[in-house]
């Protein structure tokens, strides 16, 4: 069955082969298992219910929670011709009925629908009344009362799918779950640990970055100024901070729109379209905006204020890049953010627990700030405890190339300063009695009797709680939970007072600004994006609906002008070349031959196989063949009338299905092990890489080769 749900993917999606964890979910469920998948944002979980959808009989249920999420996947499961729906409060009591008799009659694969749906009874009788294979709950974390985003519409759904007459595979995707969270889902919706998957919650092609002491404004412009034509959100704490920095940028001449809860319906909807659409750049939003907004070129986020945990900010911060693009991730930080988000967790209704866990989050956000660990592996070891630490090689912290300092002393002052008061005071109060501050309080507490008040007077206030806040990083200082948090001392801190270990700290982070870097024509870019522009208009969906921004660079890089070089870019399947291919061909003829541009050869990836046309499935077999009795690659590609990557492709499928093939005629060994040493050395088995470690001197046909015989 999977070698179905492939074909599935390449027939509907225009994609070889799976992504990193997606088989073994989509495995787990055709094995009619209930399976919980936890993937990074943009690591393709819808992908994981829809295949097991169309492999299925029946309908599959998929529960969404917001509305724009919705639509925006049905608009493209019906733009890949897969029959679906959703029904929500969006549409008129006739629109919804006529839809319930559609699902009765059968006519759809999927069927999204909000969580409110399960309480109407007449609902549950349209469902009793056809088969379903599958139930999917997208963005699980909302079931569990641990999760960030907590929904009791969300978590009563498990008591009405007793009413259901048919025992359907349960199925729960999510991308940011800690393990507590984790196991909550599992509970709820009786799925075994055994079916659990987890791919890693790293996002490889996003940079991290947190600036401080940086002027918010001028930042934002700056960053701006230098990423001309790329999407973006920003994420601001209020309602007022949205609409000051929208008049702002506006007034700068800079293309945005705005999201917060204090606009009506309508202005929300004309807003969010607006920037899906590509009509405007940039948008200036509260947290109430991004969740299901499946825009994949989103070049990047930048956070005004602290996000209240990092679940959230890894949710937000994971909106940017969902193509696979390099995308950038800032958060502006300032002090003044905490006593917002403190303020907000007081004036919040939740009971005294999660009141001290939303504390909890909230500090080791403040830690994220402060920590010098790679940001990427902060994030990910936050999620998952057993995760080693690592580099991502891209974060403000990972491209910090300052010499650490020796701080020992100024530690061991802190933390003799915090045991003299007694392990019973914040941050702030201890940076002060150590700058020697004059305040009323400090008198009062007696504190300016101490023998460690005044140590570090040479310093700032800020540059002492900088270094507090790094020792509490690093575990050599606790803070406790609660609105108001004390720092205590860990026993990491005995050896650095008695001497016997030394302590170092990078200071004053400078603000790490990328540029974009393409081998894309841009200019051609820029023609396929109007094109798909004029398409999405015509047919009222999305453009990444039509094609990802992914796709057109790779059209962009290719230059494909025919059938068989258009159907090997990534994204392009048989039904979207049927619908929108020749469109795009003709504008690529154009552009090729007013520049005189000679098409590239597509190196293929290592595990891709060739996309063979419906009624000619096994023409790999028929070029191996003939390869097998003496005939050169050029002269198969000749007799064929096909290309020298095509036969190059259909050699290296039949020796990926078991076929035997002369590896010595292809290299000998010293090129087999300059290959395999390459591989090594760059710790990566993508093409370009290793083409380039080798000096372009071995050709990918080869490498490909070297690397097929050592993996079968």
């Amino acid at each position: 069955m999977l070698n179905e749900a492939r074909n599935m993917l390449q027939q509907y999606f225009g994609y070889p082969n799976f992504r990193n964890g997606q088989a073994d979910i989509i495995q787990n469920i055709l094995n009619q298992k209930n399976t919980l998948g936890i993937l990074p944002t943009g690591g393709g979980k819808s992908i994981c219910f829809q295949i097991p959808a169309l492999v299925f009989q029946g309908t599959t249920i998929v529960i969404s929670p917001l509305i724009s999420l919705m639509k925006d996947q049905v608009d493209a499961l019906l733009s890949s011709d897969i029959p679906a729906t959703y029904v929500n409060s969006s549409l008129s009591q006739r629109e919804i009925n006529d839809r319930l008799t559609q699902i009765r009659q059968g006519e759809y694969k999927l069927v999204y629908v909000a969580p409110e749906r399960f309480d109407s009874d007449y609902f549950i009788d349209v469902l009793n009344s056809i088969h379903i294979p599958l139930i999917a709950f997208d963005e699980a974390h909302c079931i569990s009362q641990w999760g960030h985003d907590f929904r009791p519409s969300y978590r009563s759904i498990v008591s009405s799918l007793n009413k259901l007459h048919q025992n359907p595979i349960i199925v729960a995707l999510t991308a940011t779950a800690t393990p507590n969270v984790a196991d909550d889902i599992r509970s709820l919706l009786h799925i075994h640990s055994d079916d659990s998957f987890k791919t890693g919650f790293a996002r490889e092609n996003l940079s991290f970055h947190v600036i401080k002491g940086s002027n918010k404004r001028d930042f934002i412009v700056n960053y701006l100024k230098n990423h001309t034509n790329e999407s973006g959100i920003v994420y601001t704490s209020s309602r007022k901070e949205t609409d000051g920095l929208y008049n702002y940028l506006k007034m700068q001449g800079y293309s945005v729109s705005k999201y917060h809860a204090g606009l009506s319906e309508e202005e929300r909807k004309l807003s969010q379209e607006q920037f899906v659409y590509d009509e405007t750049q940039i948008m200036i939003a509260t947290n109430a905006f991004g969740m299901g907004i499946d825009k994949h070129n989103v070049r990047f986020i930048i956070h005004y204020n602290l996000p209240k945990n990092l679940e959230a900010y890894y949710q937000e911060a994971g909106r940017a890049g969902r193509d696979g693009e390099e995308s950038a991730c800032y958060l502006l930080f300032s002090k003044q953010d905490i006593q917002l988000q403190k303020f907000l967790i007081e004036q919040s209704t939740l009971d005294m627990e999660k009141r001290d866990q939303e504390y909890h989050k909230l500090n080791q956000m403040v830690l994220y700030c402060h920590t010098e660990e790679c940001l990427q592996s902060y994030i990910i070891r936050y999620f998952d405890q057993n995760e080693t630490e690592m580099k991502c090689e891209k974060c403000s912290n990972c491209k910090d190339t300052r010499e650490k300092v020796d701080i020992t002393l100024e530690a061991q002052m802190i933390f003799s300063c915090c045991k003299r008061m007694e392990e019973r005071f914040g941050v702030t109060l201890i940076a002060q009695v150590l700058k020697g501050s004059a305040q009323k309080r400090i008198r009062e507490l007696g504190f300016n009797q101490l023998t460690t008040y005044g140590l570090l007077r040479s310093q700032t206030e800020k540059e002492i709680t900088d270094t507090i806040n790094y020792l509490l990083t690093e575990d050599y200082l606790f803070l406790t939970d609660g609105k108001y948090p004390v720092v205590r001392l860990t026993e990491k801190c005995i050896p650095v007072l008695k001497g016997e270990q030394r302590v170092w700290m990078k200071k004053d982070v400078t603000p790490i600004i990328e540029t974009t870097d393409s081998n894309e024509s841009e200019e051609l870019f820029e023609i396929l994006r109007a094109l798909r522009k004029q398409i999405a208009t015509n047919e009222k969906v999305p453009p990444f609906v039509i094609f990802a921004d992914t796709t057109l660079k790779e059209m962009c890089r290719y230059f494909p002008i025919d059938e068989e070089s258009m159907l090997r870019i990534k994204g392009v399947g048989q039904n979207k070349f049927a619908k929108y291919g020749e469109a795009f061909i003709e504008k690529i003829k154009e552009f090729v031959s007013a520049n005189k541009i000679e098409a590239l050869e597509m190196p293929p990836s290592i595990d891709s196989s060739t996309v063979d046309k419906p009624n000619d499935k096994q023409s790999h077999i028929i070029s191996f063949e003939m390869y097998t009795k003496g005939m050169s690659i050029d002269e198969i590609a000749k007799e064929r009338k096909s290309s020298k990557i095509t036969v190059q492709n259909h050699i290296i499928r039949s020796a990926e299905e078991g076929h035997e093939v002369a590896w010595a005629e292809i290299f000998d060994e010293e090129t087999e092990l300059r290959v395999l040493n390459a591989i090594q050395e760059i710790d990566s088995d993508k093409l370009k890489p290793i083409w380039e470690a080798l000096n372009g001197e071995v050709d990918y046909f080869t490498i490909r080769a070297v690397i097929c015989k050592n993996q079968t």
